[in-house]
């Protein structure tokens, strides 16, 4: 449903740099340059990091990346760890969402939580 979503960050390099590490084990790579703008994407552009307009703190905001597999999750916490992320949830199962999921979250540069999970037994 859902074609890109944009999010504004206080320091277009240094998320962007982040988001080449966490992605990677995902099989996402930055995908197109927009002035400012970076996008990042497995296919496509679906994630763009744009920088902020006001100075003032935004929002924290959730988003999960789809694993293809549990390794791809833990390389995700491990290259966000490398990184100097934030944990916030090292990867395990979490039946209350469903007998499969497998996820770990994190806090991106600007505070934002940032998942990794597989949906796969």
């Amino acid at each position: 449903m859902l074609d890109h979503v944009a999010i504004q960050v206080q320091d277009i390099a240094a998320s962007a740099a982040f988001y080449d590490a966490v992605l990677a084990p995902l099989g996402g790579e930055r995908k197109k340059q927009f002035g400012e703008n970076i996008s990042f994407g497995v296919t496509g552009h679906p994630l763009w990091l744009v920088p902020a307009t006001d100075p003032a703190p935004a929002r924290e905001l959730h988003i999960a990346f789809s694993a293809a597999d549990r390794s791809a999750v833990d390389g995700f916490y491990a290259a966000a760890l490398s990184a100097g992320a934030e944990v916030l949830h090292a990867p395990r199962l979490w039946p209350e969402y469903h007998e499969s999921y497998y996820g770990a979250f994190v806090r991106d540069p600007d505070g934002n939580n940032v998942e990794a999970v597989c949906h796969r037994p």
